[in-house]
């Protein structure tokens, strides 16, 4: 017997909103989050918009600025998802063994100071040549220590765990787009082999900066629809021409039953099923049949002892780009059979917010959380053209009404890694 792992807090930061309630309501409604960047300067690269977090505020989050000053956006976007998931859960109120508390993310690294940097470049110059030296001294003098290892993608995790007092497993995966999914899977598992009571888990990423955007520029992934950034991410639209960046965080608190029962919890649902793969084929490509999608679904669908015709509602990775639609829409067929496949709702949130990267499997399962609650699956928006090889009932341009008992969500990331999580309606 599994021990049974339950939701008890939910909290993010996005780019339709900084709380579940204004995302939540936000993606109801078709709302976008997409406009031109103001992080930088732009205005020379190929892609020019990204969803942005707007106005966010640390200080309503912490009460002491400085200590959190030379954080990076991953991190501030983490201490404000996990103050409202810690809150919503009411976890700290009681009687907790901070030693069965732990922390799991699924977190990116941090910013470059791109500026600084150009910079020491720039001044270490010698005969079109960079001098090694002068930029070693240049970097010694200039480049704050502390800022530099902010940039680690283990940093969220540490700073939560002093946040929260939580003293039990400390841990960050970073498998690209898959890691908060598998940051979820990997905390439910501590949970059921009674290492841990308690996880808070999720992720946090922006790569919203001149880095980023040249990286994903030179991989030709990104829309580049600069004339109209709000329809730019159309996920299984036969005119779809690549993802669009987006920022923020989601976490949630994860709690064996048992004890979230004692202490009178408010229980979101259930984590049923975790399902990791790995295509084990290209670096950036996903394999061209599936493989590693479609077993993903299932090991996820048999871990949640669910039959494929169980599912009421996928959340789909949906990133908007050419190859990764076509073979998600494959993967649904392969792994859940076609008939399956054809009667079960599917949408991609990233049409309204973009692609949160490590974050976005946290956001997107607390998605299927609130569709459960509320029985509202939101839409795909900017579904226009139909594309013959994506041929599935996407929730098209307005959410839909529904019964969902069950929610399948699946996040295939960069390299081939591959996550699918089912998420269950919490019957005592």
């Amino acid at each position: 017997m599994k021990r049974r792992v339950v939701v008890t807090g939910i909290g993010c930061v996005t780019p339709l909103g900084e709380n579940v309630e204004a995302a939540w309501a936000a993606m109801k409604e078709g709302k976008s989050g997409i406009a031109d960047i103001t992080h930088f300067d732009a205005s020379s690269f190929p892609t020019r918009f990204a969803a942005e977090v707007k106005d966010y505020d640390l200080g309503k989050y912490v009460d002491d600025l400085d200590v959190y000053k030379d954080v990076t956006h991953n991190t501030k976007f983490a201490i404000g998802a996990a103050s409202q998931a810690v809150e919503d859960s009411g976890i700290l109120d009681g009687n907790i063994d901070p030693t069965r508390f732990g922390v799991y993310l699924g977190a990116g690294e941090g910013q470059q100071d791109f500026p600084l940097f150009m910079r020491l470049i720039s001044n270490s110059e010698k005969d079109g040549e960079i001098d090694l030296a002068r930029f070693t001294e240049l970097g010694l003098k200039e480049m704050n220590p502390y800022f530099e290892v902010e940039q680690e993608p283990n940093r969220p995790a540490g700073h939560l765990a002093a946040l929260f007092n939580a003293q039990g497993p400390n841990l960050n995966c970073l498998t690209a787009c898959a890691a908060s999914s598998q940051a979820i899977g990997e905390a439910t598992e501590l949970i059921r082999r009674e290492e841990a009571d308690v996880m808070l888990t999720g992720g946090a990423h922006s790569m919203i900066h001149p880095f980023g955007v040249t990286g994903f520029s030179l991989l030709t992934a990104l829309s580049r629809r600069n004339d109209n950034p709000q329809q730019s991410s159309r996920p299984f639209d036969r005119d779809r021409d690549g993802f669009v960046l987006g920022e923020g965080a989601g976490m949630l608190i994860l709690e064996e039953l048992e004890r979230a029962k004692a202490r009178g919890a408010h229980i979101y649902g259930e984590i049923i099923g975790y399902g990791s793969t790995a295509d084990a084929y290209r670096i950036t490509d996903i394999h061209p049949e599936g493989r590693g999608a479609i077993a993903c679904i299932k090991m996820a669908l048999a871990d949640a002892a669910c039959n494929s015709d169980q599912i009421d509602y996928i959340n789909a990775h949906g990133t908007s780009t050419s190859v990764n639609d076509r073979v998600e829409t494959m993967a649904i067929k392969g792994a859940l059979g076609e008939e399956n496949a054809r009667e079960t709702p599917i949408s991609s949130i990233k049409s309204m917010m973009g692609h949160l990267i490590a974050a976005a499997g946290s956001v997107e399962a607390i998605t299927c959380l609130m569709a459960m609650r509320d029985g509202v699956m939101p839409p795909t928006m900017n579904y226009e053209t139909p594309d013959p090889d994506c041929d599935l009932d996407y929730i098209p341009n307005q959410a839909r009404e529904g019964v969902v008992r069950r929610a399948l969500s699946n996040s295939f990331g960069f390299g081939g890694q591959n996550v699918s999580l089912i998420l269950g309606q919490f019957k005592g």
